[in-house]
């Protein structure tokens, strides 16, 4: 039995530094319903300045909350500065080959892979051709917790706490 590696460590600066430097987010996965998660992420992130194009081969040619859908990475005019798969781990690989395919083209810097999408391999690929990389998260809940959110999410941030700090002798 092979074992699978595992997902590396961001630390919060690598995070932040992609949260601020990314203008433009491909959601690929996004949905149309309310209820969904993509929905949710995509509508806060919006809230917090991104423009987010939903990328959808189902509801293509449909809007999004406001923003046209789109059937691929491709189709999408202009720069993408972050693709954010919100597909399962095995869809990532091709949906990675996609963005690579055009980064340059289109300026796609990142490859995020949402909270339970790992693919090592897509990964490889990704940093080969020069882009960065994040597997298993969430940029919506890496952004309320790196900007110090309380968020109504009830995420444990390791931010804010209740616990009165100890003041350290001299």
């Amino acid at each position: 039995m092979t074992e699978t590696p595992a997902v590396p460590h961001y630390s919060n600066q690598y995070l932040l530094r992609i949260l601020d430097d990314t203008k433009v987010i491909a959601m690929v996965g996004a949905s149309p319903n309310w209820n969904r998660p993509s929905y949710f992420a995509m509508k806060y992130l919006q809230e917090k300045g991104y423009r987010v194009i939903p990328v959808n081969p189902r509801a293509a040619g449909g809007e999004i909350l406001g923003e046209k859908v789109y059937g691929s990475i491709t189709e999408v005019p202009g720069p993408i500065h972050m693709v954010d798969i919100f597909r399962n781990s095995d869809a990532a690989g091709p949906i990675t080959d996609e963005a690579i395919a055009v980064a340059k083209e289109k300026d796609i810097r990142v490859i995020w892979m949402q909270l339970g999408v790992i693919n090592h391999a897509a990964a490889a690929r990704a940093e080969a051709a020069g882009l960065t990389v994040v597997m298993d998260r969430c940029p919506k809940i890496e952004f309320g917790r790196l900007h110090r959110e309380l968020s109504w999410g009830g995420f444990n941030s390791g931010v804010i706490t209740a616990k009165r700090q100890r003041l350290r002798s001299p």
